[in-house]
């Protein structure tokens, strides 16, 4: 549900802006209509301030700090001290990883003086380093040339020529001998473990860096509030507009009355644009997130949150179609708790897989097993399970698509419900004519599937039905329009519509057929995992029947997830969406707070 709102207008003193700010901020509930990015200079400063403090506070959290270190007490400036250090201990990794590769190349040369080198060459016998591949080094060279073959693997002959020589695969004389590039390589260490003392006894002050960085938004989101202020009477005094809940008018008003400044209170409406807060349980408030990638709704809009979280619930579990997969991810939920990133994900992948395994045990599928031919399943189980075909076609298909025109069905009585409310029931009469005809048809179609009203009454409902119906969809559709326009309009509506509407409805069989793909892919690691056990004897069989069962099995999950998230996001933002006429561009509640 949308959380009412009121409207408060504030008339000030040009320069007492920042002292009701403040006191704003210290009420917590106000929403000032403001920018969400930088307006000038100094905002920018101020992000630029908050962008430097997140990457400290990453930085300082991701350094791969041994546990045996000792930190060194930091004092001074955090923010200039940490830059410095996290530099360095970049820069002193880096070069710690080239020292380290340059030490396993120059390993094959072994320890050698380069003054000696230079005075040889100096007297005219250089010393010239070749590496060559086993099967273009010839032996032949070696009664032909002054070769000393240093080392060899499988790859390189490494071996040194004194004199001139012109033999293939000469490399540059290494800077440094392995002793030598030893020894630098330990003091660059001894170097970096002082970088790292200086950084664990900085990372001990993560919280300094997250209090400054809560105390710069507070800073950003005032002067941005300050920003919105209107000058007026040649600057003598600027106006401010603030929203807050209905339900706490009493403690801002109490709070206002206080601090002395003059306002204005009344009811917000669909002009204002007032930010939008959410009023849902617990329950709904875990799909909130879901709603908000598409867009909070406008102000008269109705909150999709309460029927998305019932059928993307029900979508994802048909699309996951395991009752094995469910239990795996309410495991994964009570695991994510523990995580700082994911903890608030955790009870939505909860709820998500204790759905999936009432419907995976409606679909009677566990870990790609049919448990419906299990003949150890209880009777009462076995009895909700869908199983079997309706008119030829497989149950789970046609359950789909009943559950796609329901959901239609739904979105058509919202758009007409919530249009008569903001146009009124004459500015509506297109809407429910399209209602009418739809829902009502569907209606008086189970009537008559089921026998449960005569068929001679049933044909008067469906010819009034039809009558009232085209007067909504052709001449009625704009009480204000010409007729002959109106007809034409009607028209073109009709054919989009029954254009759309067909294929709205077959989109719902994605969630038949994305179950069906996960329970066979299942079912195929399943049965490739029982030929490597053979008769079933004790033997090497089964770890690669745990192994295939194992890897199979995460991987479908993986892919199930995947789909069971996007399709029914689809189904809900398309489908239902353009159905219900949701519009979806209203914007979040933020109220001004320290």
């Amino acid at each position: 549900m949308i959380t009412p709102m009121t409207k408060y207008s504030f008339i000030l003193l040009n320069g007492t802006q920042n002292e009701l700010l403040e006191q704003l901020q210290g009420i917590g509930l106000v929403d000032i209509t403001r920018s969400a990015r930088p307006v000038d200079d100094n905002s920018r400063e101020i992000m630029s301030r908050i962008e430097l403090l997140d990457g400290l506070v990453k930085g300082l959290k991701a350094a791969d700090i041994p546990a045996e270190t000792v930190p060194e007490h930091i004092d001074g400036d955090i923010v200039r001290l940490c830059g410095g250090m996290l530099m360095r201990y970049s820069e002193d990794r880096e070069e710690i990883a080239k020292m380290e590769k340059e030490l396993e190349v120059l390993r094959v040369w072994g320890n050698f003086d380069r003054d000696i080198l230079r005075k040889l060459s100096d007297a005219g016998v250089p010393i010239h380093f070749h590496r060559l591949p086993p099967k273009q080094f010839n032996p032949s060279w070696e009664e032909e040339y002054v070769i000393r073959i240093v080392s060899e693997d499988k790859k390189n002959v490494f071996f040194v020529v004194a004199g001139d020589d012109a033999l293939p695969g000469e490399i540059p004389v290494p800077e440094f001998d392995q002793e030598g590039k030893e020894k630098a390589l330990e003091e660059k260490r001894a170097h970096f473990s002082k970088v790292l003392s200086r950084l664990a006894g900085a990372k001990e002050r993560i919280p300094e860096l997250e209090r400054l960085r809560k105390e710069s938004c507070a800073s950003l989101d005032l002067y941005l509030a300050n920003a919105a202020a209107v000058p007026a009477a040649e600057d003598t005094i600027v106006t401010l507009v603030g929203y807050a809940p209905t339900e706490n008018d009493a403690t801002v008003c109490e709070a206002l009355d206080k601090s002395g400044f003059f306002y204005l209170k009344e009811a917000a409406v669909v002009e204002d644009n007032p930010p939008i807060k959410y009023r849902n349980n617990w329950f709904v408030r875990q799909f909130e997130v879901l709603t908000d990638m598409y867009g909070r709704p406008d102000y008269n809009e109705f909150d999709p949150t309460p029927y998305i979280s019932v059928f993307f619930l029900l979508f994802f579990a048909m699309c996951m179609g395991d009752a094995g997969y469910g239990l795996l991810l309410i495991v994964l939920g009570f695991v994510l708790r523990k995580s700082k990133g994911l903890g608030e994900l955790a009870p939505l992948v909860t709820i998500l897989g204790a759905g999936t395994f009432v419907i995976g045990i409606v679909m009677h599928t566990f870990f790609g097993v049919d448990i419906s031919a299990l003949e150890w399943v209880p009777s009462w189980m076995k009895a909700v399970m869908i199983t079997g075909t309706i008119a030829g076609f497989e149950a789970p298909m046609v359950l789909s698509l009943v559950i796609g025109v329901i959901h239609l069905c739904l979105a058509m009585v919202l758009k007409t419900v919530y249009a008569t409310r903001n146009k009124g029931f004459l500015g509506s009469l297109g809407t429910w004519g399209w209602t009418l005809l739809i829902v009502g048809g569907v209606i008086l179609g189970t009537l008559a599937l089921f026998s449960l009203v005569p068929m001679g009454i049933l044909k008067w409902i469906i010819i009034g039905l039809g009558i009232v119906s085209a007067l909504g969809i052709f001449l009625f559709n704009d009480i204000k329009r010409n007729p002959l326009v109106n007809i034409g309009s009607g028209l073109w509506e009709a054919y989009n519509t029954v254009t759309g509407l067909l294929g709205d409805v077959l989109s719902y069989l994605r969630l038949y057929a994305l179950g069906l793909a996960g329970g066979m892919l299942g079912k195929a690691f399943n049965d490739i995992a029982s030929m490597t056990i053979g008769d079933g004897g004790f033997g090497i069989g089964w770890l690669f029947f745990i192994l295939i069962l194992a890897i199979g099995h995460a991987l479908n999950l993986a892919m199930c997830c995947l789909g069971a998230f996007v399709h029914p996001l689809r189904l809900n933002f398309l489908e239902f969406f353009k159905n219900a006429g949701y519009d979806g561009k209203g914007r979040t509640y933020t109220p001004v707070k320290k």
